[in-house]
């Protein structure tokens, strides 16, 4: 259920509390929760928001990713988790790295990660709510929620139904990309998310032999 004191929008939540779809697992105590975005695929956000999180584990943060790319999830991979997620009657449990950052990913469920999900649209955005409400992360620092490519079904859902703080952009030296990922930025500010920033990859290579990008 919808619990505005615990909600790590709190502060700076726009919503009309009588229409907020947004519901809270009174179990979990998340402070902030960053979406990492593009609209675009093939970017990098999965890169990127392991990099963020490991980053915010070093400085002493505890840490939680949410994989909410349901078709193509790569979370698992990047982090090298060969375990799979447990439950109890009531919750799933994230899967935990070495280094204590919390992961949830549809990969984490399979029994072979190989198999695609093939799901509609209101299934995939309602297993992402599930990942939200149902997963027993605790305590948690930032949560990092590694989104799908798009602006339709699963980045409306996260938008809506999950308390986000802000969103950082991804986004790679090509016209067509910088085009498709404002249109993202756009959907951010319609829904009066902040965009945290815009991280530019694959920008450059540096040459091995002579050092210069």
């Amino acid at each position: 259920m919808s619990n505005c004191s615990t909600c790590p929008s709190n502060s700076s939540c726009s919503k009309d509390k009588s229409t907020c779809m947004v519901q809270i697992n009174p179990n979990n105590r998340i402070k902030k929760v960053i979406a990492v975005m593009s609209g675009k695929g093939g970017v990098g956000k999965s890169t990127i928001s392991v990099l963020l999180a490991k980053k915010l584990n070093e400085l002493g943060y505890s840490v939680g990713i949410m994989d909410a790319d349901v078709t193509g999830p790569s979370i698992p991979r990047l982090l090298n988790i060969k375990e799979k997620a447990m439950g109890t009657e009531e919750y799933i449990l994230p899967v935990e790295t070495e280094d204590g950052i919390k992961v949830m990913s549809v990969n984490l469920l399979m029994e072979d990660e190989n198999q695609p999900v093939l799901w509609r649209g209101p299934v995939i955005s309602g297993v992402v709510t599930q990942f939200w409400t149902d997963v027993l992360c605790e305590d948690l620092d930032y949560l990092i929620i590694d989104m799908p490519p798009g602006t339709s079904d699963v980045a409306l859902t996260v938008m809506q139904s999950i308390p986000i703080n802000g969103v950082v952009m991804v986004s790679i030296p090509q016209d067509l990309v910088t085009m498709i990922v404002m249109k993202a930025v756009n959907m951010a500010r319609k829904l009066n998310i902040d965009v945290l920033g815009v991280i530019q990859n694959m920008s450059y290579i540096n040459c091995p032999d002579c050092g210069k990008k």
